[in-house]
């Protein structure tokens, strides 16, 4: 709620003191404090977006009954790109509010990848029209390195003239740490521009003198922890560790140790990303929260994580707690171990189906963005023999191995071999800047025919294609094009599954139900071909990212992320 929209405060006191009935009241519940750990008896009582009492009786011109229910603060995502869940940010709010996701600090990288400035004015219009409070956290890497080639970039002049927008914490996650180790000009100028605000951090496997040269550039948060060992170091230089289990990157099993009461006020939750397919077949953050107690993690601490230590880390502090003076984000629960959900107050408003509706998304950007070159079967020719640089996927994590293989020439190429589970991966830049066409070897998709290709294409978003049959990776880049972007199957010059991805080829503008549905037919349809990941599409978008090791492919050719640069 705008501050010109918030009752006055001799209003908010008044309902406070019970002077005067409260716009809305909880009647009958029992509040956990994040602070303490106390179970507090008592009504809650609400003035607008915010809460004005708990702990004593009240009326209220509009009461709910949540007689025997405990009730936490508002579940607060620190990190995630809404692009990656291929749907538009209100239908995101659709999907996850009613699951106690209050609050979302996204990153607009994906789209500002495609559309620069207008994409990140894009995600900040629909922050004002959204039931949940979206914060825009600005790209920091447009492109993420120049080992790539993305469809705009930003540098701290054009990050500068969108930090000012009542969404924006700070700067979003700071990918190129090489860039920062190294005092790149271009990194420095960004840093220098955002010093004193929020920085969010993105250093995979990093410590030692250089993880200290990467904080003491004023970076505090990161989500790049993937074992216990790398979180506690980083707890002790000072971050503040997100815990995240997302689509594809899972670290929530690894880091679940690292979460007690002592270390719970500086740990947060984030899911970077889930698609529609694992929010309704798992949940969001209440998934993580279920999983995180089934592990044997003090509950309050999993809640304070979920809620409380997530605001302080970001400077909300306005949210965390069910107290008066904080804004009225209160989730409802049937169960505290299942994180069962009954109701959510959202800004002081009951989540419901009303609460959504008349809340007009912003005019979509990106459109018609997907630009393919000329192409033939023979673009995916990888010419040479013996020795060959391999992608190795880890399944559940976005870090690759480096293999070596010895492939043999066929006519001149090295081709795909299922029998060995060796599939081509092949980049082609779709923003019609140079037409470039990577090819290189994947492991780990388990395909015997056939191919897949996605424009969702970690961080430049470029066309991605991994196949068993060159004839069907070129049908499948001309769909995508005839499409905008998405998703698509193809098996003997056929496509057997697609979701078109209109908005920049990222995001689709259909309810997330039929999104839903269709990456249901993309799943099967990808398993016909052999496909072993549960989720290749997304597993096939990190490939391409070039800051996290070890070895992945841009359509610059093949990157050892560890001597970053092309091979």
């Amino acid at each position: 709620m705008p501050d010109s929209a918030r009752p006055d405060l001799e209003t908010r006191i008044a309902q406070g003191r019970g002077d005067a009935p409260a716009d809305l009241v909880l009647k009958g519940g029992t509040v956990w404090c994040m602070a303490s750990g106390a179970r507090i008896a008592g009504d809650v009582a609400i003035c607008g977006d915010m809460i004005v009492g708990i702990g004593a009786a009240y009326d209220g011109r509009a009461e709910i009954d949540v007689t025997g229910a405990i009730l936490v603060p508002g579940f607060i995502d620190t990190h995630l790109h809404i692009e990656s869940s291929c749907i538009t940010p209100a239908e995101f709010d659709r999907c996850v509010t009613p699951r106690g996701i209050t609050t979302a600090i996204c990153d607009p990288h994906e789209i500002a990848n495609v559309t620069g400035a207008a994409g990140v004015r894009y995600f900040q219009q629909a922050a004002e029209t959204m039931l949940m409070d979206l914060r825009v956290n600005l790209s920091s890497c447009v492109p993420s390195t120049a080992m790539e080639t993305s469809g705009a970039a930003l540098d701290a002049a054009a990050l500068s003239a969108l930090a000012d927008h009542p969404s924006v914490i700070g700067l979003a996650e700071f990918m190129n740490y090489p860039g920062v180790i190294h005092r790149d000009p271009g990194c420095m100028d960004k840093l220098r521009a955002f010093a004193g605000r929020h920085i969010d951090g993105h250093a995979p496997l990093l410590s030692g003198r250089d993880l200290n040269a990467y904080l003491a550039a004023g970076i505090r948060t990161e989500h790049e922890a993937t074992t216990a060992a790398e979180a506690a170091e980083k707890l002790q230089k000072g971050m503040r560790i997100l815990i995240r289990e997302g689509s594809v990157s899972k670290d929530l099993d690894a880091l679940a140790p690292v979460l007690t009461p002592v270390t719970a006020p500086y740990i947060c939750l984030c899911t970077d990303d889930r698609n529609p397919l694992d929010i309704a077949e798992e949940g969001h953050l209440d998934s993580m929260i279920r999983r995180l107690i089934a592990h044997g993690c003090d509950p309050l601490a999993v809640y304070r994580a979920a809620s409380l230590s997530a605001a302080e880390a970001f400077g909300l502090k306005d949210r965390g707690q069910i107290a008066p003076g904080r804004r009225a984000d209160i989730v409802v629960l049937e169960d505290v171990t299942q994180c069962s959900v009954r109701q959510v107050i959202c800004g002081g408003v009951p989540v419901d189906a009303q609460a959504f509706a008349d809340r007009p998304p912003p005019a979509p950007v990106g459109l018609g963005s997907v630009h393919l070159p000329p192409l033939s079967p023979d673009d995916f020719r990888l010419p040479g023999s013996g020795d060959t640089p391999v992608i190795g996927i880890q399944p559940g994590r976005i870090l690759t191995d480096h293999l070596r293989e010895d492939i043999a020439t066929t006519d001149g190429d090295r081709r795909p071999d299922p029998a060995r589970d060796l599939a081509r991966i092949t980049i082609i830049e779709r923003h019609g800047q140079n037409g470039n066409i990577a090819n290189g070897v994947v492991r780990g998709f388990g395909m015997q025919r056939g191919a897949i290709g996605s424009t969702v294409c970690h961080d430049h978003h470029n066309i991605a294609l991994v196949g068993m049959d060159y004839a069907d990776m070129t049908r499948a880049a001309e769909r995508l094009a005839q499409m905008g972007g998405g998703f698509v199957v193809v098996e003997g010059g056929a496509v057997r599954a697609e979701l078109p991805l209109e908005i920049a080829g990222l995001m689709s503008a259909a309810p997330f139900e039929t999104v839903h549905d269709a990456l249901t037919d993309l799943r099967r349809a990808a398993q016909d071909l052999g496909i072993v990941l549960h989720e290749p599409f997304l597993q096939l978008a990190f490939l391409a990212l070039p800051v996290i090791p070890h070895l992945k492919i841009t359509d610059h050719g093949m990157i050892d992320v560890d001597l970053f640069r092309v091979i």
